[in-house]
């Protein structure tokens, strides 16, 4: 399986609304339940009206469309990145899976030595 990694910084962030947030930035995934906003996005874009923030962020995405029949994809590199000790912040598109890490350098080799080919 292949991961791509993507070359910016990220936060993630618990905002008062959506209204300043600009949907055409290249990554922006927003969750909204009756107890909070929340906003995964470019570090460099956060808006202004976040109420908290973590930085550092690193992403990969899981390359590929992946078919809602496929069981156990995320749930490998997870459990993989956790006996690791590595923490991950996970988002799922349509499409695919994101995971997210402050321990880029310790999870590419983690991933690898596992036989993900990270590109």
């Amino acid at each position: 399986m292949r991961l791509e990694k993507i070359n910016f910084d990220f936060s993630i962030c618990k905002v008062e609304n959506f209204s300043l947030l600009n949907l055409d930035d290249e990554y922006c995934f927003m969750g909204k339940t009756d107890e909070e906003k929340s906003l995964v996005c470019i570090t460099e874009n956060v808006p202004q009206n976040v109420i908290e923030r973590d930085d550092g962020w690193r992403a990969f995405r899981i390359e590929g469309i992946l078919d809602f029949s496929l069981i156990g994809i995320l749930s490998k590199i997870s459990a993989l990145l956790a006996e690791n000790d590595i923490g991950i912040f996970a988002v799922s598109t349509y499409n695919t899976d994101y995971i997210f890490t402050k321990s880029e350098k310790k999870a590419l080799e983690v991933l690898s030595k596992a036989g993900y080919e990270v590109i």
